[in-house]
């Protein structure tokens, strides 16, 4: 498939309602913080054991797959701005 192919089909196929988009945004917002914070407080408490080292790990895996579908998110927002124009 050609890019410009891809990028028609990209931006023709895929709509979200704004609303939705805004929703989102804010659903992934409140999650960042609340797993920032579960991170904070597992490191003020100065624990390393297995078990604080395998919450610690899982934060930051969900944290970061959060951050990843904000940014897919934020794309998505732009595209549909320039397909609505």
């Amino acid at each position: 498939m050609t890019d410009e192919k891809r990028t028609t089909i990209d931006s023709t196929d895929i709509t979200i309602d704004q609303k939705l988009i805004d929703e989102g945004t804010a659903q992934l917002n409140s999650e960042i913080q609340v797993l920032e914070n579960w991170l904070a407080e597992l490191d003020s408490t100065g624990d390393d054991d297995a078990e604080v080292a395998a919450a610690r790990k899982s934060y930051h895996d969900m944290l970061s797959s959060r951050r990843e579908m904000l940014s897919a998110l934020a794309k998505q927002a732009k595209l549909q701005a320039v397909v609505t124009k």
